[in-house]
């Protein structure tokens, strides 16, 4: 029986690095979290405007600084408008297109192109006080996404765009 204790304390102890490979480990822990923090992606968001401060041109600047933060090449070109605007029982909405396109030398005017919808929605329960939420889909998906959540991806405009094009030439060669 003793043995066995003796055999596990010596175990423990094996994986107990020595006193002078302790503190190195502990220096480089600082270092570790830093480059953690750094790693770790911050969702850009802007801060949106109140009920009582909207208006549909004010809406769509918002939507344009939003856009502003995403992570996209300067190749991608766009342009936003004011779709409608839709009353609910519990809400006002008003609907938004971004159209977006790759435009090159050789061809300035994009074979295709890749819709976002924005949706502001403004809740009749909330106080005017309240910030106006905001919701966008891509013309491809059903779902929704709210900016503050998730990062917008380039690659869903690629996407979108290189579908349109292996969909048309399909349709050209039949």
């Amino acid at each position: 029986m003793e043995e066995e204790k003796e055999e596990a304390v010596s175990e423990e102890q094996d994986h107990i690095p020595p006193e002078d490979e302790r503190s190195s480990t502990e220096e480089c822990l600082p270092e570790a979290e830093e480059n953690e923090k750094e790693s770790k992606h911050v969702i850009k968001n802007i801060p949106w405007t109140t009920a009582k401060n909207f208006t549909v041109e004010k809406g769509q600047q918002q939507i344009e600084e939003l856009i502003s933060t995403w992570d996209i090449h300067e190749s991608w070109l766009h342009h936003s408008e004011f779709l409608e605007e839709e009353e609910l029982k519990d809400s006002k909405r008003y609907h938004y297109r971004a159209c977006w396109g790759l435009p090159t030398r050789r061809k300035p005017v994009p074979q295709a192109t890749a819709s976002v919808y924005f949706v502001i929605v403004i809740s009749k329960f909330k106080p005017d006080t309240a910030p106006v939420e905001v919701f966008y889909r891509l013309e491809s998906s059903r779902l929704i996404r709210r900016p503050e959540q998730c990062e917008f991806r380039e690659k869903w405009l690629q996407d979108i765009i290189e579908n349109k094009i292996m969909c048309a030439q399909r349709l050209a060669s039949r």
